[in-house]
């Protein structure tokens, strides 16, 4: 079994996240991940982003072997991610990543907080 990884550092604006989309995607398709299961890796990739929006970098590293998409996403600072208060009044974090991914945890690293996801996936036409 060949796990497949791909390590993205990208500014934290805004502005760079469709990149994030753009390099998921192409992972989930060279595993012919389902859509279903594509769009929950990025709607947990998205919330997970959506933390940060400054002029530092954040580093994405997606990793997938079949049946099993990772993504480990930071830094962050801690006091974000302790938050269970959602911004703008919408869902917050953990309740997006408990809808959205089988597994998510809250890692503390030299550099700071990380978010570890993991999806288990469907192969298109299995």
């Amino acid at each position: 079994m060949t796990t497949e990884e791909i390590r993205l550092v990208i500014p934290a604006e805004e502005d760079f996240r469709p990149i994030v989309h753009l390099v998921t995607g192409g992972l989930a398709s060279r595993l012919d991940v389902t859509y279903d299961d594509l769009a929950d890796i990025q709607v947990a990739v998205d919330a997970v982003l959506a933390l940060r929006d400054d002029d530092g970098d954040l580093t994405i590293v997606l990793s997938a072997e079949p049946g099993v998409v990772r993504a480990a996403i930071g830094p962050f600072e801690p006091d974000v991610l302790r938050s269970s208060d959602a911004p703008d009044g919408g869902v917050d974090l953990q309740r997006v990543l408990e809808t959205v991914c089988d597994t998510h945890e809250f890692e503390s690293r030299d550099d700071g907080a990380w978010v570890e996801l993991t999806k288990r996936t469907v192969t298109v036409g299995a």
